[in-house]
């Protein structure tokens, strides 16, 4: 049971490693991608977090709006008077 990230690199690995190509070639190209995948998981995440916050002070905020009337306003100065 491995991870299928860590899969996918191993089938990069495997597929790169023919006796032609150069070893380190093949390890920076897999590295590459690995750091491309992690960087777009990081990103996603992010963004999760920053819509959780969002959410959560919007739930927050809301209970200090109160509905406005004009006319209540209005009738409650002409009562002073």
């Amino acid at each position: 049971m491995h991870d299928p990230f860590e899969e996918s690199l191993r089938d990069l690995l495997k597929a790169s490693s023919s006796p032609a190509r150069d070893e380190d070639a093949c390890l920076n190209r897999v590295l590459k991608t690995a750091n491309r995948q992690v960087g777009a998981g990081d990103l996603f995440g992010l963004m999760g977090h920053w819509a959780s916050a969002l959410m959560i002070a919007l739930n927050n905020g809301s209970s200090h709006v109160a509905p406005v009337s004009r006319r209540r306003a209005a009738r409650s100065s002409d009562k002073a008077q």
